[in-house]
């Protein structure tokens, strides 16, 4: 049975289960490892329905191993209640539990190639609730704002508004906390980021990492696991041993170096260490798949996709570069 059997089996079975009054399947395995939603109406698996149709198979094979992962999923809209609600539905009656992206802080990106986000710090207390509410009782694991707290710490947050923003972290951490099953990390840079921990310490607790199930680390970039545990460790250090997950999904073979554009769809890079629960590491709650290997960081170089597009060429080359 290929990938969509099962998907679908998977899926009558949890309906059916429903039906007879067994509630939602387990969203752990036999081991005990959470069970985290596979989207199937990704990008990537998108693409791999494209190549099969096509009959290119070795391409088809290389871009199964991102379609068959589950993948975050990245919430921008202007009303996510809609598209939260799905996805978390769907994900429960397939006894999965999605990883989310609260991504809409105002001022967002600083401007640069992910910009947008509320127009006012009103509207994203209205847009977090939204969010929260879409979520309800169902299980996820939400990833608050990438880049957030760090683009304070690198002072580009515009007009003096840090602890306009600092504020909102904290309120959307609490929000996102009264669901009842709702993991919620507060993301927290990556080891380029990190100079000194202790000044990332105070800030982080005034954004509700403490208040938080943890921080999320390494988000969309490329760092290994090696550093990315280290220099998370050194911030959980000074936040009395708090928990973190940590962005495997395309530091395979490490950050580039050297060069221009490191961040932005650096070549030579690899997917890196399978999404899972069972990291062997005390603090780290898991390895996570947050961005998702194929869709492009920025139009940074002449014809590449604008960010979140699919970017075939490199979809391949990370797959081939895992080896």
């Amino acid at each position: 049975m290929n990938r969509y059997g099962r998907a679908a089996a998977a899926l009558a079975f949890a309906l059916v289960a429903t039906a007879c009054g067994e509630g939602p399947p387990s969203t752990t395995d036999g081991s005990g490892a959470t069970r985290f939603y596979v989207d199937p109406e990704g990008t990537a698996v998108g693409e791999l329905r494209r190549l099969e149709g096509e009959g290119k198979t070795e391409d088809a094979a290389l871009i199964r191993r991102i379609a068959e992962q589950p993948n975050a999923i990245w919430i921008g809209d202007q009303d996510p209640h809609a598209r939260v609600s799905d996805i978390t539905a769907k994900a429960q009656e397939a006894g999965q539990v999605p990883v989310l992206v609260a991504y809409h802080i105002p001022d967002r990106d600083c401007g640069q190639f992910s910009a947008g986000g509320a127009a006012s710090a009103d509207e994203y207390r209205s847009w977090i609730g939204r969010f929260a509410e879409a979520v309800g009782d169902r299980p996820a694991w939400v990833v608050v704002e990438p880049d957030a707290l760090a683009h304070i710490l690198d002072s580009c947050t515009q007009g003096g508004r840090a602890a306009e923003r600092l504020g909102l972290l904290r309120e959307a951490v609490r929000t996102l906390k009264k669901q009842p099953n709702t993991k919620v990390y507060l993301d927290a840079g990556n080891a380029g980021w990190i100079q000194n921990a202790d000044e990332w310490a105070e800030p982080m607790r005034q954004a509700g990492a403490t208040e938080a199930d943890g921080f999320a680390f390494n988000v969309s970039n490329f760092f290994t696991t090696e550093e990315s545990v280290a220099a998370a460790r050194r911030l959980s250090d000074g936040l009395g041993g708090a928990h973190y997950v940590i962005d495997t999904s395309r530091n395979g073979n490490g950050p580039l170096r050297e060069g221009a554009d490191t961040w932005c769809n650096p070549r030579g890079r690899a997917l890196g260490a399978e999404p899972t629960t069972r990291t062997g590491h005390d603090r780290v709650d898991a390895f996570l798949w947050i961005k998702r290997p194929g869709e492009s960081d920025g139009d940074c170089h002449r014809g590449e996709p604008r960010p979140g597009e699919w970017f075939s060429s490199y979809a391949l080359e990370l797959a081939r570069n895992a080896g």
